[in-house]
């Protein structure tokens, strides 16, 4: 990769007007692995200038031309899913396992579940004499995390592609590598000059500058809900469309008659999943009181199963977490945790035993946690599971929804049509019933503060569309 210092702009890599060198971080060893240059202002103004110019031709293509393109980019991306997940794995920690498995694979599904939904979807509709015509908003921005990074950023960038947007992304500079090889694969399918761009930066930088910019008629975020403000508000001067997915505190509600065999094990993978860095991970576990104990100990057994390791090494469940920023801010919650009388099961503050290079945490239970505690309600990012006991079905429905997250949900039960009406009442975006996992075909997005729109399938395309009426057509 040999662009690490350069943006991607109308169709070539482009020197930064004013180069600023920022390292990017291996967290599984503290070292240096790569340079990028953060980008500013005017870096931003060549992009969306670009952007716009495209705009006119590419919204105008056909259906079977955005079809046509976005195939191509499928088939090479798919050649080069390997080193995205070397690169995703030396950026972010993931171990190689996850990498391939899932956190470079998913960018794949979402850009297969795009060509599936375009080929059928419906841009034009009849109403009575009024036709309903869906089409491209226009110039749209992305602000993208590190946390699932070819996840977030093709969850924007194939549906805005294949309604006909044009775009300006940046990744985040904590994990801008994988971004700059998914920039090389779009340029290789061919994807016309000025329709993708990516500035790399940070949030003062190139995020402000996105989200205030007046020929960007959208903006799609996803990162931390304060963050996600900070974008509204800059978002509000021009009244551009903002679409955010933001943090959450998920909760895991365990029915009395589920089978705890399952649960624990599945409850621990849910959680720890990505080292416990995902928005949706359901960090609060809620068990009924009087069989609290029952469930400690299956997850004192599960928890011994999460290898905390290299992520390189043969059989790692567990790397590093992203940086040492995040690290310190896991540290201080665990902490606060004990001080606050939360009853610690497993793991703790420090490294694992062994590791004395890396941001890694300790696979943490709590328990006896009170739905009041700081470890109840701040969003930790980390491998950390906070056991919450209820008194009753009523109490379990009330402390789920007892926060200002409604991102996602679980919930276990022996009885499916128990577990389904406990579902309908929680307040999320997404809930999954005993162990259902996420379908790309759904809607995500979250009430409350994890954010507003909705990404994936059909409702993704929403996002990137204008509704015009046209009246005075003559009914079929």
């Amino acid at each position: 990769m040999s662009n690490t210092t350069r943006f991607y702009i109308d169709g070539a890599w482009a020197d930064p007007v004013e180069p600023r060198l920022l390292d990017v971080i291996n967290p599984a060893t503290e070292d240096v692995v790569a340079q990028i240059s953060l980008g500013g202002q005017a870096d931003v103004d060549r992009a969306v200038s670009a952007a716009k110019a495209a705009f006119p031709a590419y919204s105008q293509t056909t259906r079977e031309a955005r079809l046509a393109l976005l195939e191509k980019i499928a088939a090479v991306y798919e050649r080069r899913v390997p080193e995205l997940a070397a690169t995703v794995t030396r950026e972010m920690g993931a171990p190689a396992t996850l990498a391939k498995r899932a956190q470079a694979v998913m960018g794949l599904a979402h850009l297969k579940q795009a060509i599936e939904v375009l080929k059928t979807y419906e841009f034009d509709e009849l109403r009575g004499t009024t036709l309903l015509a869906r089409e491209p908003i226009g110039v749209c921005g992305f602000i993208t995390p590190w946390n699932w990074p070819l996840n977030q950023i093709m969850c924007k960038v194939a549906p805005a592609l294949a309604v006909g947007c044009t775009m300006v992304l940046k990744p985040s500079e904590l994990a801008p590598l994988n971004a700059l090889i998914l920039a090389e694969i779009l340029h290789e399918a061919g994807v016309p000059k000025g329709v993708f761009n990516l500035v790399n930066g940070d949030g003062p930088g190139v995020g402000t500058a996105l989200s205030t910019h007046p020929d960007i008629d959208m903006v799609s975020f996803t990162g931390s809900t304060r963050a996600g403000i900070l974008v509204a508000r800059n978002a509000a001067d021009t009244v551009k469309r903002v679409s955010q997915e933001l943090g959450g505190k998920s909760a895991n509600v365990v029915l009395s008659d589920a089978d705890f065999a399952k649960a624990a094990p599945g409850a621990l993978s849910a959680c720890f999943l990505n080292s416990g860095q995902s928005c949706n991970a359901p960090s609060r576990l809620l068990v009924q009181a009087d069989q609290q104990e029952q469930m400690i100990e299956a997850l004192k057994s599960a928890a011994a199963t999460f290898t905390t390791a290299d992520p390189d090494a043969k059989g790692t469940v567990l790397g590093p977490v992203v940086s040492k920023v995040q690290w310190d801010k896991i540290q201080g919650l665990i902490h606060t945790a004990i001080a606050e009388g939360a009853r610690l099961v497993t793991g703790g503050p420090g490294r694992p035993e062994g590791l004395t290079r890396g941001y890694y945490v300790r696979p943490t239970v709590f328990a006896d946690v009170r739905p009041d505690m700081t470890i109840a309600r701040e969003e930790v990012f980390g491998p950390v599971l906070a056991v919450i006991p209820y008194r009753d079905e009523e109490e379990a429905i009330d402390i789920a929804n007892d926060s200002v997250y409604g991102l996602g949900g679980a919930v276990q039960s022996a009885d499916l049509e128990r577990a389904r009406k406990v579902a309908r009442r929680i307040r999320t975006g997404t809930v999954s019933v005993n162990g259902a996992q996420l379908d790309l075909a759904a809607p995500f997005g979250g009430y409350k503060q994890s954010g507003n729109g909705r990404e994936w399938g059909d409702h993704g395309f929403q996002e990137f569309l204008e509704v015009k009426a046209i009246m005075g057509y003559t009914p079929a």
